[in-house]
């Protein structure tokens, strides 16, 4: 007879298979779609392998559109944000953690209730202020105004906290100044809080769409989701009002493998540096 706590487990691991089941089929069935032929996706019956194996689909995505330079665009933008808001958000967190000065819960404070205040409210004052730097189009505009985040702040600021003063205290003794502890005590301290930081902020900013659908105009500096949008567009010979899935499913392929492989190659320290963070308030 299965005890209870077997079938407790038993009815726990069901549920996960079956989440990630659910979570995984999208991504499935994209893939799917992205080598069929077009006549086959337009069909009432679902059919998980492809009877057709083409890849016309991602031959017409990369001979239609710049998917190579919105490619090298997302990925100078991402990894450009991600240093700067490693950069901004540990010297923030440093000092909300360790430095002791007047207003400093106020202070954070303030800056957790900015998550309150969506992106959609600061776009126009974004866009007349870059506009009159003559900034817009240009990699600059799309990677200040991420370059600090609020989520990598508290968790700098969080993962700070567990650090024994002791350290810093021995530096001193030793004759280094605050940013000499903070680059060479603490920083190699925080490896896996950088590390989700780094996710969190690669994976957003490479997801980004409304900012840069509106702060581009050109190829030059427009980034892989924008340019995703047109991948719905007709091909030639289509009737009016008909759709190429494929060649958007393809694009969406395309478009998914980066941040899937970043997320996979550092899940380890993303996990780590998540468990190791708000333990302390």
């Amino acid at each position: 007879m299965i005890s209870m706590r077997l079938l407790g487990k038993l009815i726990w691991y069901a549920l996960l298979v079956a989440l990630v089941v659910v979570m995984l089929a999208p991504i499935a069935w994209m893939l799917s779609t992205s080598f069929k032929p077009e006549t086959e996706i337009a069909t009432i019956d679902v059919r998980w392998i492809p009877r057709t194996f083409t890849l016309d689909n991602y031959q017409r995505v990369f001979d239609r559109f710049n998917i190579l330079r919105w490619t090298l665009n997302s990925l100078i933008v991402s990894t450009g944000a991600t240093l700067l808001v490693l950069l901004l958000d540990s010297l923030a967190g440093y000092a909300l953690a360790r430095m002791r000065f007047a207003g400093r819960g106020v202070i954070f404070a303030v800056i957790l209730s900015m998550l309150f205040v969506p992106m959609q409210i600061t776009v126009v004052p974004l866009f007349l202020m870059f506009s009159e730097l003559n900034l817009t189009d240009t990699y600059l505009a799309l990677i200040l105004p991420v370059g600090a985040n609020v989520t990598g702040v508290f968790l700098m600021r969080q993962f700070f906290l567990n650090i024994p003063y002791e350290l810093e205290d021995a530096a001193r003794v030793d004759g280094a100044s605050t940013l000499r502890i903070w680059w060479s005590v603490v920083l190699p301290l925080a490896k896996p809080a950088l590390t989700a930081v780094a996710i969190v902020t690669f994976l957003s900013t490479w997801n980004s769409f409304f900012w840069p659908l509106i702060a581009t105009r050109t190829d030059a500096s427009r980034t892989l989701p924008v340019g995703i949008a047109q991948f719905m567009s007709l091909r030639p010979g289509q009737a009016q009002g008909a759709q190429a899935y494929g060649q958007a499913m393809a694009g969406a392929v395309l478009a998914a493998m980066p941040p899937i492989v970043v997320f996979y190659m550092l899940q380890r320290y993303f996990i780590e540096g998540i468990s190791m963070t708000g333990i302390k308030g």
